[in-house]
């Protein structure tokens, strides 16, 4: 037997290639990788939006209040809050109280907003009907002439997939600004 020829006959045999059904295998294969992991990418993405608009919106909520907050004189002590405009009377204005925890509201320190951001008429801390938004705040005195405000901003529990999201911000109000 030639060497030469047992040689020349293994380089064709492997210089061969694929089969069309070794192909059409690995091409099912392939596309159905391929989708499965596309169902996840779309999921993971939409999922993705879905927290971060929510959770861009808390914070713009919890700014809007601080806002509010923020305009009123330091000795105000009457102004309704929980409205908008903020009511002359009626309210605690910028009173040392409230809770920045959104579990243990104080009344006169809560509102509520529906999925709109458009401000919902409650009555007390109990949640009324159509509500996304729930915002709290409280009030500090850690020193003289100074207050600290707090407002948390959170969405409602059945909203969203996984951990809800929660905005707080914090400022100081000096006396006498």
């Amino acid at each position: 037997m030639n060497p030469y020829h047992f040689f020349s006959r293994a380089v064709k045999k492997s210089q061969a290639g694929f089969s069309l059904l070794e192909t059409m295998i690995a091409t099912a294969l392939l596309v159905t990788v391929a989708t499965g992991l596309l169902c996840v990418a779309v999921l993971a993405t939409t999922t993705t939006e879905s927290q971060g608009h929510l959770a861009a919106r808390t914070t713009e909520y919890a700014q809007d209040k601080m806002e509010q907050l923020l305009a009123l004189a330091y000795g105000d002590g009457t102004s309704d809050t929980t409205v908008f405009p903020a009511a002359n009377s009626g309210g605690t204005g910028l009173t040392v109280g409230g809770s920045s925890n959104p579990s243990a509201p104080v009344s006169q320190y809560i509102d509520f907003l529906d999925a709109d951001g458009n401000l919902l008429v409650a009555v007390g801390t109990t949640p009324p009907a159509g509500w996304f938004y729930k915002r709290v705040w409280q009030v500090t005195n850690p020193s003289a002439n100074l207050k600290q405000v707090t407002v948390t901003a959170i969405v409602a529990s059945g909203s969203t997939h996984g951990q809800v999201p929660q905005s707080t911000v914090t400022a100081l109000k000096t006396n006498p600004f």
